[in-house]
């Protein structure tokens, strides 16, 4: 067996927490304490996330915000199925996990973020949702392990009554919030539906192509 060779560390904004970057041959995988929050064997939900909200839209020219970079599995889902007209805003709140996708992870991330249809933001999400009414036609979070599954209390403002509403008016018409969590939450539905939305609640295999653990995609349109 390889031994997991540690990477780098980064810390994350507004926490005591660290993000640990490892990789194990040509595996990687990104932990917050003992917790593994991602890893490029595992992506099957990652990429559900872009897929199945994109499929909803009619626009040719959609505006996508992606909340996480991760390891740009979401992100290259999207680019796959989008348009050349569209546009793709990934917000990342912590710095070194962009570095990390120009630097080590180059090979994972396979030049996504070089697409001209890619705006990296390093910073909060919450903080473009707010500040753009009906600025976009799809919203991807995937934030933490989901609305129950916090490693940054702020995260919370995502999934509350207040934050829904935000998501609600940054959309436009028609417009999709996608959510994916590690496991089901029937109060975050109830949350979705009291603002507002139409609710749909996908179980997602976390590897693409096998059988395994299944991961959630609230899928809640405007």
């Amino acid at each position: 067996m390889i031994p997991w060779e540690h990477l780098d560390s980064a810390p994350i904004p507004d926490s005591s927490e660290t993000l640990r970057l490892k990789r194990r041959g040509r595996e990687y995988s990104i932990m917050l304490g003992t917790n593994e929050l991602m890893n490029s064997r595992l992506f099957g939900s990652e990429e559900a996330l872009a897929r199945l909200p994109i499929e909803k839209l009619g626009t040719p020219t959609p505006h996508i915000l992606i909340g996480g970079l991760g390891m740009g599995f979401t992100l290259r889902a999207a680019l796959a199925v989008l348009p050349p007209q569209a546009k793709v805003t990934v917000a990342e709140l912590v710095p070194a996990v962009v570095a990390w996708a120009r630097g080590p992870m180059a090979e994972v991330f396979a030049g996504c973020l070089d697409d001209p249809r890619v705006q990296v933001h390093e910073g909060d999400v919450s903080a473009l949702i707010r500040s753009a009414p009906a600025a976009y036609d799809s919203i991807l979070l995937d934030v933490d392990n989901g609305p129950e599954g916090l490693s940054r209390p702020g995260n919370d403002g995502l999934y509350d009554p207040r934050g829904l509403q935000f998501a609600k008016t940054a959309l436009r018409p028609g417009g999709v919030l996608s959510v994916w969590s590690a496991a089901p939450d029937a109060g975050f539905t109830r949350r979705l539906k009291n603002a507002g939305f139409g609710v749909e609640e996908a179980k997602v295999k976390a590897h693409r192509g096998k059988s395994g653990t299944r991961h959630v995609i609230w899928l809640a349109v405007k």
